[in-house]
């Protein structure tokens, strides 16, 4: 089998996965299992997906290989089935019961490969009064307690961009199911239905913070605990020129160093002394105001105080440790997060930049020993098969 990138095999080279089409979390999970090795075949539908960038700069579908197949076609399915006949892992991230309605759901996949691991990406599960309903990252993690505790007490709560729901709670729930699934398959010779939501994801996020709320050791309110900008020497601060530095010095021998470098280690509070905590935070953000953020870095460099820059994302590639590390990579023009993790003896790489729809499809057709996928699409001017939904209305993200 060839596989893109040949000569540099991540963990999972040789295992081969179907991603139909979609934006959000079910490419970025791909992605990740691109990244690790796996040859991921990406089957865009005509016309292009729903996210609003040129496709060249859409790193979610780097590592990846495309081509085109209309699922409404009369000979769409099929094509999608003889993918699956050689595959390991289909991901898709339709509504419930979209694709059994396209032909191409788990009883029909299973039909043609027993030994499939069936990975589906939704927001609100296969069940529930929900299910069936549209929705995105924010309401996603707004009914888990996830977002109602991020943010200022005095403030609606803050939104992670779309990283805890559809990136955390979503994606790396669904790689994780994928890859014991895939493990059980090879053990037993068995494939199964991997049903990850969104909502599931992101509740199991807050394991340890339900822990602390049983034992009393959290308060049910924003800005009010260790963890969540309630607690003076866990929190961010702006400097002088209005950056921003991010303090962690939980620990009192990290607290200790904090504050002696800060220069008020006569005048601060003791920590542990909850009824002077407001006190304590001014102290700290006016001594913060006195200098730049490159000035506090400095003076903070190589310490154990737990205090580093607050970088923006253009800052971020630039930063010594990153840079040395080389956590960013630029490929093609764009510089991006390299893959991660690590691995000592299967190492990976960006191999190669955003799939362009259908730019692959002979040579998957090769590879796979797929020809059918060279035939040119059947044209859909009629009724939508078995009344399926428009492409809009199919997906969750």
């Amino acid at each position: 089998m060839a596989v893109p990138g040949k000569g540099v095999h991540g963990p999972l080279a040789g295992v081969r996965v179907v991603e139909l089409a979609g934006i959000g979390p079910g490419p970025f999970a791909a992605m990740l299992l691109a990244d690790l090795g796996a040859d991921v075949v990406r089957v865009d539908r005509p016309g292009g997906g729903g996210l609003a960038i040129d496709p060249a700069y859409d790193v979610t579908n780097r590592n990846k290989r495309s081509v085109v197949v209309d699922l409404k076609a009369a000979d769409g399915a099929a094509r999608v089935l003889d993918l699956v006949e050689r595959a390991d892992v289909l991901i898709e991230g339709y509504r419930p019961g979209v694709a059994e309605r396209l032909g191409v759901g788990p009883e029909a996949c299973h039909a043609r490969n027993p030994r499939l691991v069936y990975g589906r990406m939704t927001g609100w599960g296969q069940e529930g009064p929900l299910a069936q309903s549209a929705g995105h990252d924010i309401a996603y993690i707004a009914i888990t307690g996830t977002l109602g505790m991020i943010g200022n007490p005095d403030e609606p709560p803050a939104i992670p961009a779309n990283l805890v729901g559809d990136y955390a709670g979503g994606s790396l729930y669904l790689v994780v199911g994928i890859l014991a699934a895939l493990h059980h398959a090879r053990v037993h010779g068995a494939g199964q239905v991997v049903d990850a939501a969104i909502v599931d994801g992101a509740a199991h996020l807050s394991a340890m913070i339900h822990g602390m709320l049983a034992a009393g050791g959290w308060q049910d309110r924003r800005g009010a605990n260790l963890l969540d900008g309630g607690c003076p020497f866990y929190g961010n601060y702006e400097t002088a020129d209005g950056g921003y530095m991010a303090v962690g010095s939980l620990e009192q021998q990290f607290y200790d160093e904090f504050i002696a470098l800060l220069g008020l280690a006569d005048v601060a509070p003791a920590r542990k002394d909850l009824a002077r905590w407001g006190e304590l935070r001014e102290a700290v953000a006016a001594r913060f105001k006195e200098r730049t953020r490159d000035e506090w870095t400095a003076v903070f460099e190589g310490s154990d105080a737990c205090v580093a820059p607050v970088l923006s994302l253009r800052e971020a590639p630039a930063h010594p440790h990153l840079a040395a590390r080389g956590t960013f990579t630029d490929h093609g023009g764009i510089t991006q997060p390299a893959p991660a993790p690590r691995f000592s003896a299967t190492p990976t790489r960006v191999r190669t930049g955003p799939a362009q729809p259908g730019a692959d499809t002979a040579d998957v057709a090769r590879d796979w020993d797929v020809p059918a996928l060279n035939d040119d699409a059947a044209p859909n001017d009629g009724p939508e098969p078995n009344g399926a939904s428009a492409p809009n209305e199919e997906e969750h993200h």
